[in-house]
């Protein structure tokens, strides 16, 4: 049986001065090219009227605008807009700012211009002006996404904690990040895809969260835009028009309580950990920004034909390191050591099994491979699991059936697509595999459809 685990916490670089405790930066980044022109009908005052998809996100910003303005008056809200050109919005004391053409390929060009915009100003000082940016903007042009989520993203690195919210509908081409000539340059997919996770990477390292929200009907290639929130604990979201409003909200409200977080796993000699960084008996993953909910799982089992496995009746001691840097700025480290027994009794062991972290690592280690399209790898992971699970449930009293046919319901997707090849990957099926990705035990269930 466990022990009672050791649980310590360390204050890193004592005498290192803590950041300002300031809230960070809220910044939209929105779609504004041509394709925002496309019209739905909805039913207003019990009249039937056509509002472009624009107009329904314009709307959903300034109801964010005008709500934080009551509850967080203080917090500091920016606008980055683009289509052909990607345009920084000033305030009363600053003028907005545009790139275009080949600037818009120059990534030093544009991290220095970025650092030369002012960072914007408290909400109360600034929402009529912001609220006139918002209402003098208008849809034409080509999608320069990856210019502006790099600017965005520059401009809310300066304060960890911020977040930044990109809504679109269309694939970016213009610019670095193109995704949409990919059928016709592999070079170019490639060399998208480096930029984005680069992009996560970097974000993440300056403690920003970037979510991903796409228009339902259009193609975005999520599959690649979502690497963004995947790094740095943000949502990606297919929402309908008349939902972006309630998708901000959320976004808004879902607070980080920690950034710049690595968790390492260290194993006894006999064990190795599985898809980790640093392979054999120590795992490494670099989290992030971390949420009140955010719960992540290791895969880890003894090695084949170990010499040196301890013996039956020995314990093995088993340690988690958490570094992470507070919202105040400082540095900790969370040390948790247990140890276990060694058994050759299998009863034993499946009667002990947590089948929730079994279930939840299923789902977040299947997603993870399905949203790369490697449906058939993911398959074969979920059938390992299902196994696991199914033998464990026959010794263990407590199991609650439902819970297992909950986790099915969950993985459904993933066995959904029968040929063993690998395919691309649709927006809502990349925006479920994200969400399942970052699922935790109380919400491992199945939400969208594909």
């Amino acid at each position: 049986m466990p022990q009672g685990p050791q649980d310590v916490l360390f204050l890193l670089r004592p005498d290192e001065e803590p950041l300002c405790a300031a809230d960070g930066l809220l910044l939209f980044c929105i779609d504004i090219s041509g394709s925002m022109s496309i019209t739905s009908e909805v039913t207003e005052g019990g009249h039937v009227v056509h509002k472009s998809r624009l107009q329904f996100v314009l709307e959903a910003v300034l109801r964010c605008v005008q709500r934080l303005s009551e509850r967080q008056p203080d917090i500091r809200l920016g606008l980055v807009t683009f289509n052909s050109r990607v345009t920084m919005h000033g305030n009363e004391n600053f003028p907005s700012h545009s790139l275009s053409s080949a600037e818009l390929h120059n990534c030093d060009f544009l991290k220095e211009t970025a650092a030369g915009f002012p960072t914007p100003p408290p909400l109360r000082q600034n929402k009529h002006h912001l609220r006139r940016q918002v209402l003098g903007l208008c849809h034409g042009g080509t999608t320069a996404l990856g210019p502006a989520a790099l600017l965005t993203i520059e401009i809310a690195s300066r304060q960890p904690g911020s977040k930044v919210i990109i809504c679109t509908d269309g694939k970016a081409n213009t610019g670095l990040g193109d995704l949409e000539r990919e059928n016709n340059d592999a070079r170019t997919l490639l060399s998208s895809t480096i930029f984005y996770q680069d992009l996560g990477d970097y974000a993440a390292s300056r403690g920003v969260t970037v979510s991903v929200l796409s228009i339902e009907g259009t193609d975005c290639r999520l599959d690649e835009l979502g690497r963004l929130a995947e790094r740095t604990g943000g949502t990606v979201v297919v929402a309908s028009p008349n939902r972006l409003h309630s998708e901000f909200e959320a976004i808004i409200e879902n607070r980080m309580i920690a950034t710049h977080c690595t968790v390492t796993l260290l194993l006894p000699q006999s064990l190795h950990v599985r898809g980790e960084k640093q392979a054999g008996h120590k795992g490494t993953r670099e989290v992030g920004n971390v949420a009140p909910d955010t719960e992540i799982t290791f895969q880890f089992g003894a090695r084949e034909q170990d010499a040196d496995a301890p013996p039956t009746g020995n314990r093995v001691c088993i340690q988690l390191q958490i570094r992470y840097r507070q919202r105040e700025g400082h540095m900790m480290l969370r040390v948790i050591t247990t140890s276990r027994d060694v058994t050759d009794d299998g009863s034993a062991v499946l009667s002990a099994l947590s089948l929730a972290i079994v279930q939840l690592n299923s789902s977040q280690a299947g997603a993870a491979l399905a949203v790369r399209g490697r449906f058939l790898d993911a398959r074969k992971e979920g059938e390992v699991q299902r196994k696991l699970i199914e033998r464990a449930m026959e010794h263990n009293d407590s199991a609650e059936d439902h819970l297992y046919q909950e986790w099915i319901k969950t993985m459904e997707p993933i066995y959904r697509h029968k040929d063993g090849i690998t395919r691309a990957v649709t927006d809502a099926g990349a925006a479920l595999f994200y969400t399942m990705m970052r699922s935790n035990r109380k919400t491992i269930s199945l939400k969208e459809k594909l």
